[in-house]
């Protein structure tokens, strides 16, 4: 591998220019078909196997035109305090917003249910009542003009001088994702100019890396409509391409500078890179691969098209390292180098190593560490344990609008419907009963009175609708109300309950009873995400331990590497629960509501991190194996490896932990939860993992840590990532070169 990467570094930094040409005549041409693509589908959710989506294809199915197609809004209206909101004046109030929204011409309002006492949407002290409005379209297929519309009734309302606010999806608009892509790439760019101390190569790897990011998500939206990708589906691959991107331009452009610093030729120099940080750079890349294709084994349509799209990205930022960057490398020459090491080194450019430079903190951080191992891993592990403590009780749920932040309209409403009815009334559940196959038992209707006279006899169950039966009475539907508000844990209990204590009207009169609804989607989610796990978990470490016993020759550092990683992933999830569910220093990062933490959180941050975590891990340790195989002691090898790589992996930690930390910021609670977990589990895996367990664990470990059975090692291919074969090629050139020298005349 390492000399074949060699070989094609090599040949790109000789036909640089053409390289350049065709990166972006391919960024181009993707970009031209994205223009002219037809329009992405939009966000299909589903969950197939569950029951919350067995329910949600029956509805659809047997009650064409319902609840189940259409986008909702709920309107939520107050009177002043002391008056009702059925009173004269206020009711002809709610009777002109609602005037607004009728059906008819060009509105996309399929019907509107005024606040009725005698339907329950009015409070029982008549001071609160909401309004139901049905579109004939999906929300996301909702126009601008109709969501203002939305929005400029329920502004006549208040300016009749009640509070009105307004939920449902109706008013659903894109996440605010914030500025995590314009802050991760300011920050990334101080670091890369404080790395290289030149303005040029700190604008190379974020050249580099947009190239490929534009590919990407180019390539995302040209194939939409073909592959069913929806808008969303890049969202994923732009934060995982960008920052993989910028690593890998930033190792392969540090080694390359490395070997320039040993006296060797831009050519030869930019060869060598890419031969051993190249190699790195592919399998590092591979794992990662592995973490996002993976998360198809969860089958969730979404999330799997979210994982291979990302995993696209960066095989795309993976060819770019290989191919362009040296390339650019090329381009840009000496000026690799800043103003003043140009100057200060006329001639070449290029400042030498010399034997008597000051080591730098790395080194002196490794030779701490090889002289306290003991404290260093105790003190690591015992903190990464204490933070991982809160996860014992984490609860698992999906985000809904009481998650959102008081200063919207839809958070508001959510609290005015809670206040005038109780909690439950934002979260029913739909009970869905197929009656094709039930036996007689006194009609469809009577079976469906009796599903429903079970349902509202559950404990924790407030109220129960009359059954609805669709025109072929072979299907039935009802509302039930629980008690407790949509995402805790007592309205989980009731669904489990309903559908346990149906189970008997079931077997004796042949009838399928289903519970669905926002809220039993969001219980089945976060079962779906919990049976995933272990076999997710895996198939992922199997098959990157696996990958990392190839690179590193090693049974203890991949098992090391995997262990490490899960410390650092429970510690991430750990702190993920401290402030979110329990509202540790909530306030400092504008957290407003706590409560469950999101379902695919720990599912997405073990596939996010895992990947990354391995590229630390391969381009550190790499380095240390690198040295090892040409003759250095175990202890040597780990500081020349930190005196090599530690400066570059924190720098690229820095910038990872910079992009995710800039989505914090974001409005929307769900990404404010993915960037401050994936900030922090960088953070503990790069700096506490990696840069303290690792070195700890391998200078307790000794030649120990490079063990490799004698049958394994036959069996294993060896991929060459520390450049060993590389080396002997390279020696075997240089001989042949003197041979061929020494037998041809010399001529004077």
């Amino acid at each position: 591998m390492a000399t074949f990467l060699y070989k094609l570094g090599r040949l790109a930094f000789r036909r640089r220019g053409i390289v350049a040409l065709l990166w972006v005549v391919v960024l181009f041409a993707v970009g031209a078909a994205a223009s002219t693509a037809s329009t992405p589908p939009d966000d299909d959710f589903a969950l197939p196997g569950t029951e919350a989506q067995h329910a949600f294809d029956l509805m659809e199915e047997r009650f064409p035109g319902g609840a189940a197609d259409g986008a909702q809004a709920r309107i939520v209206f107050r009177a002043p305090d002391g008056q009702k909101i059925t009173a004269e004046e206020n009711a002809a109030a709610v009777e002109k917003v609602l005037g607004e929204l009728a059906p008819g011409g060009d509105s996309q309002v399929a019907q509107v249910v005024p606040p009725a006492v005698e339907a329950g949407s009015v409070s029982q002290d008549q001071q609160i009542g909401y309004a139901q409005v049905t579109y004939a379209e999906p929300a996301m297929e909702l126009t601008d003009e109709s969501r203002e519309e939305l929005r400029a009734a329920a502004e006549t309302g208040r300016d009749a001088g009640l509070t009105v606010e307004v939920g449902g999806d109706a008013l659903f608009t894109e996440p605010d994702m914030g500025h995590g892509e314009i802050i991760g790439i300011g920050v990334a760019a101080i670091v890369l100019i404080l790395t290289f101390g030149s303005l040029v190569a700190a604008g190379l790897p974020l050249i580099t890396a947009l190239i490929g990011v534009g590919v990407g998500m180019a390539g995302i939206t040209a194939l939409g409509a073909t592959l069913g990708l929806s808008a969303t589906t890049g969202t994923l691959a732009m934060m995982i391409g960008l920052a993989v991107g910028i690593d890998y331009a930033l190792f392969i452009a540090s080694r390359y500078r490395s070997e320039l610093a040993e006296g060797r030729d831009r050519e030869e120099a930019i060869g060598r890179a890419v031969g051993t940080a190249g190699s790195a750079v592919v399998f590092a890349g591979l794992t990662v691969v592995i973490a996002l294709a993976g998360l198809a084994v969860v089958n969730i349509p979404i999330l799997t098209k979210m994982g291979f799209a990302a995993a696209a990205t960066v095989v795309i930022a993976v060819l770019v390292a290989l191919t362009l960057v040296p390339a650019a490398l090329g381009l840009v020459g000496k000026r690799i180098y800043g103003r003043k090491v140009r100057q200060a080194n006329p001639g070449t450019g290029v400042p030498l190593r010399t034997a008597d430079t000051k080591p730098g903190l790395g080194s002196r951080w490794a030779g701490f560490t090889l002289r306290r191992p003991v404290t260093v891993l105790l003190v690591s592990v015992l903190g990464l344990g204490a933070l991982a403590l809160p996860v014992s009780s984490m609860t698992l749920g999906l985000p809904d609008e009481g998650n959102q932040p008081t200063s919207t309209t839809q958070r508001r409403a959510y609290d005015l419907v809670a206040e005038g009815f109780g909690p439950g009334f934002n979260g029913p559940l739909v009970v869905v009963v197929d009656l094709a196959d039930a036996a007689d038992g006194g009609g469809p209707q009577a079976v469906a009175e009796r599903v429903r006279e079970t349902v509202a006899g559950t404990d924790g169950v407030v109220t129960v609708s009359p059954a609805q039966l669709n025109e072929a009475g072979d299907a039935a539907m009802m509302s039930a109300i629980p008690e407790s508000r949509p995402s805790s844990p007592e309205t989980e209990d009731v669904v489990q309950d309903i559908r346990e204590g149906t189970r008997d009207v079931e077997s004796e009169t042949g009838a399928a009873v289903l519970v669905s609804g926002a809220t039993a989607i969001a219980i089945d989610f976060s079962q779906v995400m919990n049976d995933a796990l272990v076999p997710y978990l895996a198939l992922v470490v199997g098959l990157a331990f696996v990958l990392l016993l190839m690179v590193f020759r090693s049974v203890l550092v991949p098992l090391k590497a995997a262990l490490g990683f899960l410390l650092s992933v429970l510690a991430a999830l750990g702190s993920v629960v401290a402030v979110f569910q329990w509202g540790w220093l909530a306030g400092l990062i504008g957290v407003e509501q706590t409560g469950p933490i999101m379902s695919m959180m720990p599912i997405f941050l073990i596939g996010v991190i895992f990947g990354l975590a391995m590229d630390y891990e391969v381009f550190l340790v790499t380095r240390m194996r690198e040295a090892y195989v040409h003759g250095e002691r175990p202890g040597q090898a780990i500081v020349t490896g930190f005196q090599l790589g530690a400066r570059v992996v924190t720098a690229a930690a820095v910038i990872m932990i910079s992009v995710f930390a800039g989505f914090i910021g974001a409005g929307d609670s769900m990404i404010k939860m993915m960037g401050f977990g994936l900030a922090v589990a960088i953070l503990f895996d790069a700096f506490v993992v990696r840069m303290a367990i690792v070195p700890a664990v391998l200078a307790l470990l000794g030649d120990k840590a490079w063990w490799l059975p004698g049958w394994l090692d036959r069996v294993l291919p060896n991929v060459d990532v520390e450049g060993e074969k590389l080396q002997r090629h390279l020696n075997a050139s240089a001989a042949e070169a003197d041979r061929t020298a020494e037998r041809e005349p010399s001529t004077v």
